[in-house]
């Protein structure tokens, strides 16, 4: 969700058109790929990957899968990823459709291992077999119990099942990427960062040679990465685990240049790790003074998000709304109890 304006640095002031590359460090290419909702795209690596083997690539995320976006990386793969220059690896930061999406499409197209935390492998799978049919009763009684109306709760029928839908189907078999490891791409270490919060082991790759953070959705410029509270995990404190885990990205040093899987690349990572903690600390403050009158999380929803949101947003704003609820809670800031709806009422301890 959009928070105030960053004052990091940006290095360039327009992205890549579709379909073409921009190169932003040695052997590290952009791309950019179209999304079908108000955040319109997502930022995508391609990294050359020579050794002793070979030449060859790496991708880093890969976009959603709709025919708009395998259009576009099929005219990739014929003008980069050839058989002289062969596709490696694919690597994902975490499960997210934008992310993982077409992860087994260009796996099995090409014959490449996936590589990813073994939590958002997992998490990628088990969504996939989610559907209406499995889920329905969970996902009303969940967005019931924050106080949604007859209106939103139709609408959050056709929540489940969605995330098969945006995405390729995914590998049978991964490497799996764990803290602190070296990947070694190019001839150079890639050392992997774990985060957590945005998804359960969000990666971000750091190379100390070229200065050079991915950090994929954990730090973003301008906007905020979601920190929400999912049906599958209802009781879930993501925002405690998120701002806790922002903490291993402070000090790579501020020439470190920031490759973020939304808006442009940028210096100034401590800084926006700054203004992330005091975004959502200014966030906590506002929801612990709407409490002060007993509120359901609609009712706090509709104060902290005071302007029009489609649906597609809405579903993420009672996320966000109900993490920083949880956090207060878990704090003991807060209390909560049901009413006689069987709607979770939340107040001043």
């Amino acid at each position: 969700m959009d928070s105030s304006l960053s004052d990091v640095k940006h290095v360039y002031e327009e992205p890549p058109l579709l379909g073409n590359t921009i190169k932003v460090a040695p052997g590290v290419f952009w791309l950019r790929m179209p999304l079908p909702f108000k955040l319109d795209h997502i930022n995508l690596w391609l990294l050359e990957d020579n050794d002793d083997e070979g030449c060859g690539w790496t991708i880093v995320d890969t976009g959603i899968d709709t025919v708009e976006v395998r259009n576009a990386w099929k005219q990739i793969l014929e003008e980069r990823i050839n058989d002289q220059k062969p596709l490696k690896r694919v690597i994902v930061t975490h499960y997210h459709p934008d992310h993982f999406g077409l992860a087994g499409w260009l796996t099995q197209l090409l014959n490449v291992p996936l590589w990813m935390p073994r939590k958002e492998w997992t998490q990628a799978c088990l969504l996939r077999q989610q559907t209406g049919a499995n889920s329905k009763e969970e996902f009303l009684a969940f967005y019931h119990s924050v106080g949604f109306d007859d209106v939103m709760l139709n609408k959050a029928k056709g929540r489940p099942g969605r995330y098969s839908k945006l995405i390729s189907r995914p590998p049978a078999s991964f490497i799996r990427i764990i803290e602190g490891q070296e990947l070694v791409i190019n001839g150079r270490k890639w050392r992997s960062i774990i985060g957590a919060g945005h998804s359960p082991e969000h990666l971000c790759l750091y190379s100390a040679e070229l200065d050079v953070l991915i950090s994929g959705d954990q730090v973003l410029p301008k906007i905020t990465p979601n920190i929400s509270v999912w049906p599958q995990e209802p009781q879930a404190n993501p925002l405690s685990l998120f701002l806790k885990s922002l903490n291993k990205l402070r000090g790579l040093g501020p020439k470190t240049l920031v490759l973020p899987s939304h808006k442009l690349p940028f210096y100034g990572l401590d800084r926006r790790i700054n203004e992330l903690q005091e975004h959502h600390h200014e966030r906590l403050c506002r929801t612990f003074e709407i409490c002060s009158n007993p509120s359901n999380g609609a009712e706090v929803m509709r104060q902290l998000f005071n302007r029009k949101l489609d649906t597609h947003q809405i579903f993420f704003a009672i996320g966000e709304t109900l993490a920083h609820l949880h956090f207060l809670l878990e704090n003991g800031k807060l209390v909560r109890k049901k009413d006689a709806n069987g709607v979770f009422v939340y107040h001043h301890n």
